[in-house]
């Protein structure tokens, strides 16, 4: 059931990959959201530019998409209709246990194959044009004399171009070999629903109907009441000496069919983060560390994540019109994990060149658990740094091939341990100890590439994705991770709180 095609309700053969043992290449490399999300920003921000989105038809089926070595496909003559049947003379094919043999020479659907070959076709066609492929950056594609760029995702084309005339020339390129779809308001790509406004400069991003459809697929009913956390939350003992982590998970193991649930719930809800709904991130990190080895306390955590994304169904976040300078935020919840494990956190956008540009629509929050145990918590910080650090990286390529040139990427801290061993204005004593792959923040800082600076933690965007919140402090922070209609152009990072 596919909505969006022009014809939403459809059949496709597909090959058993799972029976096919290829020994050559199958990976491709599309863009990722990230890189895309990188891209709508670039459109937004640069003047004159407008968005579109080409779709190739039956980009695996294409005729010259033809296997390097022939498959097999067999099918029992029962799974056919009599119709099909009669008017192929199947009967006078099927052997004497009713299988019916097929040779596979060309592209299609299940075959582990079918995305490489169809994509090794593409790319040095769209290069006979004048379109390369980023050499940093997979599935980024420029011109290299018309103003145009554009992520490509397997066969989805989401398109930058100043002026109508560089996409005509894509259109044309790409309808002399393809059957192409084109949509010019440039308003559905990658499964994100874009709301351009191109006056005032913003564009807004959600995914309509998304969560209803996941609601429906695992047959999760609405919540009685709504749900303002997407987790559990302990209140903190104010005044105690010691602040204890939960205690060890000891609830009844869930069934293999219970634990795939679960993962199957995972992976549709770690899509919908990553793409629009950053408040569930450090729901969904906590969760997924325990998804392999899921108990009853762990389905407890999925329905109340459940009911959660129930209530608040449909976020928006909103890119303005920046300078497309690369910003970002960690911190590191210490200790927050069970086996002595710290999470690391962090808020990546785009701005201006200020260390206090107006907070802009995140291209990437992520939450990971620190597989060291740090001695610390300016370790701990000092480690979050570096995983921020290694995100910020490829992004700050991107953006530059992109044609927006990137100072030192700002990296805010609300540690001061983490920004003076940084900039090496401190002088290390007991933290000569500390992990040795740390170092590479220094010579990052000192290369020019970083500057990792302190602010008081109430400035820290990253601090919401590290931790667990009360729900009132859910509902206080919804309007700075999201856009919503009551909440005006975001604050200056100063101000907030």
């Amino acid at each position: 059931d596919r909505p969006q095609k022009a014809n939403p309700k459809r059949v496709r053969w597909t090959a058993g990959g799972d029976y096919i043992n290829y020994p050559y290449e199958v990976a491709t490399t599309p863009a990722d959201l990230t890189t895309a999300k990188i891209v709508i920003n670039s459109t937004i921000s640069t003047p004159g530019a407008t968005f579109c989105c080409f779709d190739i038809k039956d980009f695996y089926l294409h005729k010259e998409n033809k296997l390097r070595r022939p498959e097999y496909i067999r099918v029992h003559i029962k799974l056919f209709p009599q119709a099909i049947i009669d008017q192929y003379n199947l009967t006078d094919l099927a052997d004497s246990n009713g299988n019916i043999y097929m040779l596979v020479t060309g592209g299609m659907y299940g075959l582990p194959q079918a995305g490489f070959i169809a994509n090794s076709v593409l790319v040095p066609y769209l290069a006979t044009h004048d379109y390369r492929q980023s050499k940093h950056t997979p599935g980024l594609f420029m011109h290299d004399m018309l103003p145009i760029q554009f992520a490509l995702v397997v066969d989805d084309f989401g398109i930058k171009s100043v002026g109508d005339a560089p996409r005509q020339h894509l259109l044309k390129v790409l309808s002399a070999k393809y059957n192409v779809t084109v949509d010019m308001t440039g308003s559905t790509f990658c499964g994100l629903h874009l709301d351009w406004d191109y006056v005032n400069r913003h564009v807004d991003l959600s995914m309509p109907g998304y969560i209803e459809r996941a609601l429906k697929r695992f047959a999760h009913p609405l919540p009685s009441k709504p749900e303002d956390s997407p987790h559990a939350w302990s209140k903190p003992i104010y005044g105690a000496t010691t602040q204890l982590t939960a205690a060890p998970d000891t609830s009844a193991p869930l069934p293999p069919d219970g634990i795939r649930r679960i993962q199957e719930i995972i992976g549709v809800l770690l899509f919908f983060s990553r793409a629009v709904d950053n408040t569930i991130v450090p729901a969904l990190n906590k969760i997924g560390a325990a998804q392999s080895k899921s108990t009853e306390h762990t389905a407890e955590a999925v329905v109340k994540l459940l009911n959660y994304v129930a209530s608040h169904p449909n976020p928006v976040i909103r890119y303005y019109a920046s300078g497309m300078i690369l910003h970002g935020h960690s911190d590191c919840a210490y200790l927050i994990a069970a086996n002595a494990r710290s999470r690391a956190s962090g808020f990546l956008f785009l701005g201006n060149d200020s260390l206090d540009t107006p907070i802009n629509g995140p291209i990437l929050v992520h939450a990971h658990l620190m597989r060291n145990v740090v001695a610390s918590a300016g370790e701990g910080e000092t480690g979050a740094a570096f995983y921020n650090g290694q995100e910020i990286m490829p992004l700050r390529q991107t953006l530059i091939e992109l044609g927006h040139p990137q100072p030192a990427t700002p990296l805010r801290t609300d540690n001061a341990f983490t920004a003076g061993f940084s900039a090496g204005t401190i002088k290390q004593r007991r933290s000569k100890a500390i992990d040795m792959r740390f170092y590479w923040l220094k010579d990052r800082q000192a290369q020019g590439q970083l500057n990792i600076y302190w602010r008081p933690g109430a400035t820290n965007l990253a601090d919401y994705p590290s931790k667990h919140h009360a729900p009132a402090h859910h509902r206080r922070m919804r309007t700075t991770y999201l856009h919503e209609p009551e909440n005006p152009r975001p604050k200056l990072l100063p101000s907030f709180s």
